[in-house]
């Protein structure tokens, strides 16, 4: 019972939240850079609509719509010319989570020396100062929303790495699950497991908290509900906000807690492999992953198994403990998220290459288990032809 939490975000969670962006952003300045990935038919009709909310509140819109899966050191180095160029004073992310990661690193540089990636997490100076920056999450995983992480990839070193300071979180976060209802099946796939893990992840953290389990736990309960069912009918706007929370959840606690193992090394996957989704760098490798270290948290296993089988609560912790690794294999399958690396044309030299700079990110440091490199590659070849 000794531990600290901290959160700035003002979240304003709830269908038809989208409404008050304008009243929002107002509160924090007069000329707005909104950040996107490019329009196309699906995201048209938001766009507009959120435009028009911010000039109906008297806002000045600058529309930034350079963002990439993936985000790249280029795509936020060209955002934050813009907002200094239009000294915007606020920032707008809308979208999934490269969205709101480039906003919040956007935010950042427009307003210190240098270029975001001048100020990753391990750097210093730190920055001083930031724009206010508000999120509104189009999809539910990745948590950004209420995170003070900007995660971003250097394209020529094939290195992802993060920004990580206190500034960054935004100051207000919508989460308007009608904003879900026409993300497609997989992306609801991909990026919910990624919700799951990280309050998964979180909880098995050797930084968790008694705050930061109850809200892992909330969110794991949450995923176990509403996942299948928001793969299965895009539409069902009861899944669908039964994972933004879950998702909202997720981001309460990494940004507390941590991540561990799997999140370190998807980085490097997605670093290296571009085309892979960061849900789907953390699918390739769970099932191993979840074996390897099993062992070493048999209890919080055997807790996350009876939220997925109810049926366990008169298991032992170890049967709990081991069913829970049987039962997320379950749930990627069912989610269409049982994939191999093959699929992505990924080479096994690229796998070792993986591999190699496993450890260049901190994360599995905070695993129950220290993998070592090789434990790493034994994992990821593990990944490889899975069928």
């Amino acid at each position: 019972m000794d531990f600290s939490y901290e959160q700035t975000t003002k979240i304003i969670f709830g269908k038809g939240k989208i409404s008050r962006i304008g009243a929002v952003a107002k509160e924090y300045g007069t000329v707005a850079l909104l950040v996107t990935v490019p329009e196309f038919p699906a995201v048209s009709a938001l766009y507009q609509k959120v435009k028009a909310y911010l000039k109906e509140a008297g806002l000045r819109v600058v529309h930034f719509d350079g963002v990439v899966p993936n985000p790249t050191t280029e795509s936020v180095d060209a955002g934050t010319e813009l907002a200094r160029q239009e000294q915007v004073d606020v920032v707008i992310g809308l979208g999934g989570g490269s969205s709101m990661d480039t906003a919040k690193a956007i935010a950042m540089a427009a307003v210190n020396p240098g270029r975001a990636w001048d100020y990753l997490f391990f750097k210093t100076p730190q920055p001083e100062k930031t724009l206010p920056c508000i999120a509104v999450t189009t999809t539910s995983g990745t948590g950004s929303q209420v995170t003070q992480v900007a995660v971003m990839t250097e394209t020529e070193t094939c290195t992802k790495s993060a920004v990580f300071n206190n500034l960054i979180y935004p100051r207000a976060a919508l989460v308007d699950p009608e904003l879900m209802l026409t993300v497609p099946e997989h992306i609801t796939a991909s990026t919910g497991f990624d919700a799951f893990c990280h309050c998964f992840e979180s909880y098995l953290n050797v930084k968790s908290s008694l705050y930061t389990d109850i809200i892992a736990l909330e969110g794991i309960r949450m995923t176990a509900k509403y996942l299948r069912r928001a793969v299965r009918d895009p539409g069902d706007i009861e899944a669908r906000e039964g994972m933004a929370w879950a998702d909202t959840c997720g981001g309460l606690a990494i940004a507390n807690a941590g991540v561990t193992l799997p999140h370190g090394v998807g980085m490097t996957i997605s670093g290296h492999c571009p085309q892979i989704m960061h849900g789907e760098s953390l699918a390739l490798t769970y099932p191993s992953f979840l074996r390897f270290t099993r062992p070493a948290a048999v209890e919080k296993f055997a807790a996350v198994g009876r939220i997925l089988e109810p049926g366990l609560f008169g298991a032992s912790d170890e049967e709990a403990s081991y069913e829970c690794c049987e039962a997320i294999d379950r749930m990627l399958k069912e989610i269409g998220m049982w994939i191999s690396f093959r699929r992505f044309g990924v080479s096994t030299q690229t796998i070792r290459r993986i591999a190699d700079r496993s450890h260049d990110l901190p994360d599995y440091q905070a695993n129950p288990v220290i993998a070592e490199i090789d434990e790493i590659y034994r994992q990821l070849m593990d990944g490889y032809e899975r069928t």
